[in-house]
């Protein structure tokens, strides 16, 4: 014999009334049950909808935010698979020395005690990017991890000398590297690709290292970047 409406809710307004909670937990499980029983018999299932498909290329700037300050970078995207999509990108941001420590003083200007070279590294990466979650995460939201490697430059400047005009007595070394990243790309738009990137690069320098801190060589510059990403498909 099924419930009728009155039944239904004599069961809602039994709960006050119970003194013994393990048959209030039974009547609302029951209750549950029955009108998830009656919800999927009304009706028929709706098919699941077919995953969106995009565009297999895509190319744009990468905005590039670390402890070392500022950096920017372009990047080509080709997918590879439904999961899969290779990509080479190339990036120029600073790194610093973490005994860097800048003063600002009265007038505003700011200055590093003990610094005697600036940094940047530009590295040119080849890697793969693979989606997780396809088939439970809607396609506006549609997070990856991401690795890449391949050679890099790494260049000191003279910290005394104004910023343009230390690069004429800049010297560059030359090494590899790489990073692994997790990231995200965002919204159903086939045109534009908005997304952000979290990266930890590691750049290993095989010679003595660069002097950023006097006295201090530093062999290993890399770090944490938070990456967002604008671009175009196509």
């Amino acid at each position: 014999m099924g419930l009728n409406v009155l039944d239904l809710e004599v069961i809602l307004f039994i709960p006050f009334k119970y003194k013994d909670m393990k048959k209030l937990l039974s009547a609302v499980i029951v209750v549950f049950a029955f009108c998830n029983i009656n919800a999927q018999g009304i009706g028929e299932v709706v098919p699941p909808k077919p995953p969106e498909t995009f565009p297999n290329n895509a190319w744009g700037v990468d905005i590039m935010f670390s402890d070392g300050g500022f950096g920017l970078g372009t990047f080509y995207r080709h997918q590879l698979s439904d999961l899969t999509t290779g990509f080479v990108d190339l990036s120029y941001s600073e790194v610093q020395d973490p005994r860097e420590f800048t003063y600002v003083d009265y007038y505003g200007n700011s200055y590093t005690l003990g610094k005697l070279n600036r940094a940047f590294i530009l590295p040119l990466n080849f890697g793969l990017q693979y989606r997780l979650f396809e088939d439970t995460i809607s396609d506006n939201l549609r997070p990856y991890v991401n690795f890449g490697a391949g050679p890099a430059v790494v260049i000191t400047d003279p910290y005394e000398l104004e910023y343009f005009t230390a690069f004429k007595k800049a010297h560059a070394s030359y090494t590899f590297g790489g990073y692994i990243g997790l990231g995200a790309n965002f919204g159903l738009n086939k045109t534009s690709l908005v997304g952000l990137n979290i990266r930890y690069y590691y750049v290993h320098l095989f010679n003595q290292g660069v002097e950023i801190m006097q006295d201090n060589f530093i062999k290993d510059l890399g770090g944490v970047y938070i990456t967002l990403n604008l671009g175009r498909m196509y």
